[in-house]
């Protein structure tokens, strides 16, 4: 939060000079003070060092691309700004939005139907969220839904009646799944639900104590691309005039085709995606998150290293397709790109 100068201290400053005392001559000092009260954060008073000494970043299951993505930023963040930057594995999207309400995070990874769910106060969540704010639009989070290989499930419309894991509970996998689910006229009534991440599901199929998963996230996902290779999997597919007709209600779904070869399918499979955000507490301070804003987008190169999905994050139109309010230090950051 930017707070003014107050009036008074405004008024001492002014009767300091006009009595001519030399310390008057000195401006007032912005940022944060002694106390850890927050001054004017504006770009005049910009520094290359954060005022934070800890950036936690929301990640989401040990697998995922969130926590591959999140653990190359966090090691850029600890030896570029001398900070203790570390992520913290989570159920994902749900959990994360609530971590950084409760101010216990400062940036997270999250999936932009829960955010747009959370600044709405529905499904998930009690009432609107006020603390988040966005700071670029990621990768799209790709729908993956498994199967075992020659498993008669070849669409969503045939898990009626098998046993599906969803993601953990109100997680982004979660969340999409059951909006993606109740588009095709099915309820968890008519599916027998199990609540597991990225990892159990991959354990789940392979053991054969479920018969289908949603594991939502960019490409390739890795527990994914390990049952391609060890199991022998389906990916079901979606059709897109459905997908279509559940955007009109909820238009951060896309239609998405996973190219050929991606898990060793031969044809590309048609499903559906919803774009990935990164996003800050609206609380931080504007030359803190300009900071963290510009470090990394500068290091998309590494990112990519680190997980391909991260070819997918635009760069000069990262502000398109903005969920939550942008925070001015990341506007500050894009009005320097005009």
């Amino acid at each position: 939060m930017y707070v003014k100068k107050s009036i008074l201290f405004s008024s001492l400053v002014l009767a300091a000079f006009l009595v001519g005392c030399n310390d008057s001559a000195a401006p007032a000092q912005n940022g944060t003070d002694s106390t850890g009260n927050e001054g004017d954060t504006s770009s005049e008073t910009s520094t290359d060092s954060l005022e934070s000494n800890i950036v936690t970043i929301g990640t989401g299951g040990a697998s995922g691309p969130y926590n591959i993505l999140g653990t190359t930023l966090a090691d850029i963040y600890t030896s570029d700004f001398g900070v203790n930057s570390r992520t913290q594995t989570t159920g994902a999207s749900v959990e994360n939005i609530n971590l950084m309400e409760q101010g216990k995070i400062e940036m997270s990874f999250v999936m932009s139907d829960a955010l747009s769910q959370a600044l709405a106060g529905e499904v998930s969540f009690k009432e609107p969220i006020q603390n988040v704010s966005q700071v670029a639009t990621l990768y799209p989070n790709v729908v993956q839904i498994i199967a075992k290989k020659d498993s008669g499930i070849n669409t969503i419309e045939d898990l009626v009646g098998k046993r599906v894991a969803v993601g953990d509970q109100n997680s982004g996998v979660e969340v999409n799944a059951r909006t993606l689910l109740a588009g095709h006229g099915i309820s968890y009534d008519d599916i027998q639900v199990d609540y597991l991440g990225y990892a159990e599901a991959a354990d789940g199929l392979n053991a054969g104590t479920i018969d289908a998963a949603f594991l939502t996230s960019g490409l390739p996902n890795a527990s994914v691309l390990e049952l391609s290779e060890t199991l022998g999997i389906t990916l079901v597919s979606i059709d897109p005039a459905n997908i279509d007709d559940i955007a009109k209600e909820h238009p951060y779904f896309v239609s998405y085709e996973v190219p050929a070869g991606t898990y060793g399918n031969e044809e590309p499979i048609q499903t559906a995606a919803v774009p990935n955000a990164l996003v800050v507490r609206s609380d931080m301070s504007e030359n803190d998150v300009y900071l963290l804003t510009k470090k990394f987008f500068e290091s998309l190169d590494k990112l990519v290293n680190s997980h391909q999905a991260a070819n997918e994050i635009p760069a000069l139109d990262a502000q398109e397709g903005f969920i939550a309010p942008v925070h001015p230090g990341a506007q500050r950051y894009f009005d320097e790109q005009q």
